[in-house]
């Protein structure tokens, strides 16, 4: 009953998905074509990463299968130009000016020409006493002008070069600068603040203090982050061009090129995992892993689609303390979580009060923050983190991570970022959104650094049993 219209069904969909073979079979062959000859090109158009489908997307301008990222020179409009070669052999441009207007040469007389044959003459019955004599007097200075012989402006080197200096070129790449700009492809400070969170992390976790694993997971880590940076930027670079704080980046100005940053990007990542994983433990290179990834596939995309890009990036903050942690036990525990939990909250009044000031720059750039899409839900956020700092603080004795003595001396400055934030949410200015932002930078240190002081002893010195008492001698009986 059902077997013509399963057999017309089956055959339709076959013949669907043959078209779509065929169809991809040209395009597979064209990118093997293309990677085959690699190295058979001109050195300026070797295949870099730029040609692969997924990574030309993510740039503005396409010519003619190859992008293009520095801007072309705007050319000034220029009415004649003429070639001339010098006694050198070397070709210069020079600019002729024009010699009349076209509305004023068709108004005014000119003299007899060589077959003797004159022009009209202009009528000037109707025009005053004043308007006669300018009119012979602009027709004077034209047939004058037109006796002269046009004016030829020769090029010379300082005036070509003052010119080129003008125009938008290509930056050269020195090697000298390339400490600086590898610095700011991976967001120095940035990483900095990521190696001490994590410092922190392995400092606060209860076993004996190991510096060797403590330099390792902390190199480990900031090659990591570095790594995240810089494939951030790579993916960034036509939106950040369009923002007043990141349009001086190395990739936005060109000083190196796409190839050159996803370079050093893998440079980065892969031997910094690769030192979490097998120097120091597998949990740790896991998270260190799922930290780029979290970055650089979630956080980054989501900038432009959702407000949910916050929430995330604040994950991405609160893994590295976390890292720190697993680096000097070897397991995950509430305590790392509790310290993971510091970083996520403190980061809402950061980053919230940071973007406030900057919503223009985020609206040009097409990032959907929540200062720009839902002004009221950034103040109502920040406020609940901060008062959320408390909590945590007193949750950290009773997870036996620190003494009750942390919660009373980290009062005072978990008090003052609240109201700095509930300053904020009131307001909603610029001058408290600043205020809150230069709290957070030295509130984070001094919470950490309280913990720190506030920390439990050990497990295996408190774990320890005491040494055997000394059995007592047995006299002899007599």
């Amino acid at each position: 009953m059902y077997k013509t219209p399963c057999s017309r069904l089956s055959g339709f969909v076959g013949a669907t998905v043959k078209q779509k073979l065929v169809q991809n079979v040209p395009r597979s062959h064209q990118t093997a074509r293309s990677l085959i000859q690699l190295h058979g090109r001109d050195p300026s158009k070797w295949l870099t990463y730029q040609h692969l489908n997924f990574l030309k997307r993510q740039y503005v301008a396409k010519n003619n299968s190859e992008l293009h990222q520095r801007a072309v020179p705007k050319r000034a409009p220029v009415l004649a130009i003429v070639d001339e070669r010098d006694d050198d052999g070397v070709e210069r441009q020079v600019e002729r000016i024009p010699t009349i207007t076209s509305a004023v040469a068709d108004a005014a007389p000119q003299p007899d020409d060589v077959a003797g044959t004159t022009r009209p003459e202009i009528s000037t019955s109707k025009a005053t006493t004043g308007d006669a004599a300018a009119q012979n007097e602009t027709v004077s200075r034209v047939v004058a002008r037109r006796d002269e012989t046009p004016h030829v402006q020769v090029e010379t080197d300082e005036t070509r070069e003052a010119r080129l200096d003008r125009q938008w070129k290509q930056l050269k790449v020195d090697v000298a600068d390339l400490p600086d700009v590898y610095a700011r492809l991976s967001k120095i400070k940035l990483t900095a603040l990521v190696v001490t969170t994590a410092a922190a992390g392995f400092a606060m976790a209860p076993v004996p203090f190991n510096p060797i694993m403590f330099f390792v997971s902390s190199l480990g880590t900031g090659l990591a982050s570095c790594a995240a940076n810089s494939t951030n930027q790579y993916f960034e670079v036509p939106f950040d061009s369009n923002m007043n704080r990141t349009k001086n980046r190395p990739l936005v100005r060109g000083q190196i090129s796409p190839l050159h940053a996803v370079s050093f990007a893998l440079a980065c990542g892969v031997p910094g995992v690769a030192l979490l994983t097998l120097a120091v433990n597998p949990l740790t290179g896991f998270l260190g892993a799922l930290n780029i990834f979290l970055y650089t596939c979630c956080y980054t995309p989501l900038k432009r689609l959702s407000i949910s890009n916050t929430w995330v990036g604040a994950v991405v903050g609160a893994i590295p303390p976390v890292m720190g942690w697993t680096a000097a036990t070897g397991c995950l525990e509430p305590g790392a979580l509790l310290l993971g939990g510091f970083l996520y909250s403190w980061q809402f009044p950061h980053f919230n009060a940071l973007s406030w000031n900057l919503r223009e720059d985020y609206s040009r750039g097409g990032y959907r923050m929540m200062s720009v899409t839902h002004p009221a839900m950034c103040k109502r956020v920040a406020l609940r983190h901060s008062l959320a700092l408390i909590a945590l603080a007193t949750a950290a004795p009773a997870l036996d991570l620190t003494t009750w003595t942390f919660p009373v001396i980290s009062l005072p400055i978990n008090l003052y970022i609240s109201y700095l934030a509930f300053d904020f949410y009131r307001k909603g200015d610029r001058g408290s959104a600043r205020k809150l932002f230069f709290c957070s930078l030295w509130h984070l240190p001094m919470l950490l650094l309280l913990a720190l002081t506030c920390k439990k002893y050990s497990r295996r010195q408190e774990g320890a049993a005491p040494p055997p008492a000394p059995l007592p001698l047995a006299l002899p009986a007599n």
